[in-house]
């Protein structure tokens, strides 16, 4: 599976935290990340991860293309929804494009744990088909 990894800035260390927990899942499929939570990743777990520019700096919208493309089969998107992003219209755009395309996006750290726990099963396999 691909799985998309991005992160605000206040979730940062939450992300890093929950690529470690489950470094060994993540390990099995492909990794996509904005610049910097990419670089905060691979970091603390040395997972290979293919890096899009920073978010502000359209990493956002590289990830978004892909997505739009079917190149995406699940995203962790870890928000703060208390503080305002400059490039706010890009994320929301992302979590669009996820609806639009039947791609399972998580929110928040329960969620993702729900959705990799889910994908360590098998349960998205059907996304193949949509490839």
């Amino acid at each position: 599976m691909r799985i998309g990894l991005i992160a605000h800035d206040a979730k940062k260390m939450l992300m890093q935290n929950f690529c470690i927990a489950y470094r060994g899942i993540l390990s099995k499929h492909e990794l996509y990340a904005t610049g910097t939570t990419g670089r905060l990743i691979e970091e603390v777990t040395n997972l290979s991860i293919h890096k899009y520019l920073a978010g502000p700096l359209g990493g956002s919208q590289q990830m978004g293309a892909q997505i739009d493309q079917n190149q995406i089969d699940a995203v962790i998107f870890l928000r703060d929804p208390l503080a305002p992003k400059s490039n706010e219209p890009n994320v929301n755009d992302v979590v669009r494009l996820c609806d639009m395309h039947n791609i399972p996006m998580a929110t928040n750290v329960a969620t993702a744990e729900v959705l990799i726990l889910a994908i360590d099963r098998g349960d998205l396999e059907w996304r193949e088909m949509y490839r």
